[in-house]
């Protein structure tokens, strides 16, 4: 039997993963979701804290590292207001590193300033877990968009997957994006405004590898040929012109009507504003609560595989 050994210290980038290590988190995962669902505590991480350093707003991330690390039998400490840290007063984002590293035995980043969680790793020793750079990088939401596409359909290869919305600030679509070019025979369809195509960057990342992408500006052209719609909301916070935000605000609306009788489903890392509507909440093509569900399981498995290597 082929034993497989997740080979990283830190979680920075998608880009630092081969497959292999992709399918352990998500086996790992798989181990982990009675306990997820059941809301029972082990003690695999007892005695441990995960300290959160979260210097951009977040909900879902935030807590459901939090919940992952209680499930585990550890603990956490963190910051998630910067007006009530010592940052404020001027504490540069190094020493607030080497303080954290000092109470914690994992440390799990979100900054609006991308490399951010590449710098910390560098000058700390204990793992680190990017949570969120700026417009770069979410790894970990990517494993579990993964996740959540591998459960439904029982595999990742061979499928057609729409990324449609901000796809020029959209780090989970960036992350997304490259993390399928580990897989067999994907096809990717870019659905966005002009102003937010996908960056130059990621697509010379794609034409080195064999997959095939197309860049569109209508969902229409898609709707009856893809297997996945992972939709984004236009980002507000990236936009430093609000005319051109409320521009391309509402560009890409999904409902019920546009995807009845299709053969797909719609997924969303979540917060929604208007982009999905809520006659999809309880339709079979919803997977997006399940997705922000298995956060849990596979932070779990995350913060299990690093703190005990």
């Amino acid at each position: 039997m082929l034993i497989i050994i997740f080979k990283l210290d830190n979680i920075i980038s998608i880009k630092d993963f081969d497959r292999e290590d992709i399918e352990y988190i998500l086996d790992e995962a798989v181990k982990l979701e009675d306990i997820a669902k059941s809301k029972e505590i082990c003690e695999d991480l007892k005695g441990k804290i995960l300290g959160c350093m979260f210097f951009e707003p977040s909900t879902r991330t935030r807590l459901s590292f939090e919940a992952s690390m209680k499930r585990l039998g550890g603990d956490y400490i963190g910051l998630s207001n910067v007006g009530n840290s010592s940052v404020s007063k001027g504490e540069t984002i190094a020493d607030t590193a080497k303080m954290f590293e000092a109470y914690c035995d994992v440390l799990v980043i979100r900054n609006e300033l991308e490399g951010v969680s590449k710098f910390v790793s560098d000058i700390v020793d204990v793992p680190v877990i990017n949570a969120g750079d700026g417009a770069g990088q979410h790894p970990t939401q990517t494993l579990l968009d993964l996740y959540t596409i591998r459960k439904e359909y029982g595999h990742i290869d061979n499928l057609k997957i729409a990324l449609i919305g901000d796809l020029k600030y959209g780090r989970t679509v960036h992350s997304l994006a490259n993390a399928l070019t580990l897989f067999n025979n994907i096809e990717l369809y870019f659905v966005s405004p002009e102003d937010l195509k996908m960056p130059k960057e990621i697509l010379h990342d794609l034409d080195r590898t064999n997959i095939i992408y197309r860049e569109l500006e209508n969902i229409k052209d898609v709707i009856d040929i893809v297997d996945v719609l992972y939709v984004t909301r236009i980002q507000k916070e990236r936009f430093t012109d609000l005319e051109e935000y409320l521009k391309i605000k509402g560009a890409y609306i999904i409902d019920k009507n546009l995807i009845n009788n299709k053969n797909l489903i719609v997924m969303h890392p979540l917060p929604r504003i208007d982009e999905i509507n809520e006659d999809v909440d309880n339709t079979p093509y919803n997977k997006y609560f399940i997705q922000a569900f298995n956060a849990v399981p596979v932070r779990m498995a995350i913060l299990k595989t690093l703190v005990k290597k």
